[in-house]
């Protein structure tokens, strides 16, 4: 009688155990996740009425939240700028855009991580209102 490999077991349960515990998780949403497909119109909007995002200081620059993650809080932040633009229909749209997302979310069943998605703020950079790096924060949210 063979004796069992107890370490390829106990490799092969750990293994199945992780495919187990990440697909039941789901998936956390990044700022290159494609929107859900109700929201693409939206977010096109959202996008046009950003667009280039002009500026001429970081004043002028702004973030909004984009979308919701299933554990609540944003999926992502954009940069716009209020340059020329007070930001009333881009933030309805990002509104509607993120209730949409809950909406199919929910319909869906989907989770996330719950990982915190934080404003990472705006700068004006080359005359064009852009997120910051990582880490250096910002209090310019809509």
């Amino acid at each position: 009688m063979q004796t069992p490999n107890y370490s390829a077991l106990l490799r092969a349960a750990c293994a199945s155990f992780l495919l187990l515990t990440a697909s039941a998780c789901g998936s956390a949403p990044t700022h290159d996740a494609p929107p859900a497909p109700g929201n693409a119109g939206l977010l096109a909007q959202i996008q046009a009425e950003v667009g280039a995002a002009a500026c001429d200081s970081t004043q002028q620059c702004k973030t909004i939240a984009i979308g919701a993650k299933a554990c609540g809080g944003p999926e992502r932040y954009l940069a716009w700028s209020s340059k020329d633009y007070d930001g009333k229909k881009l933030k309805a749209l990002a509104q509607a855009q993120a209730e949409a997302s809950r909406k199919q979310q929910q319909a869906d069943g989907m989770m996330s991580t719950c990982s915190i998605v934080t404003d990472p703020g705006a700068t004006c950079q080359a005359g064009r209102c852009v997120l910051q790096k990582s880490g250096l924060g910002g209090s310019n949210a809509m």
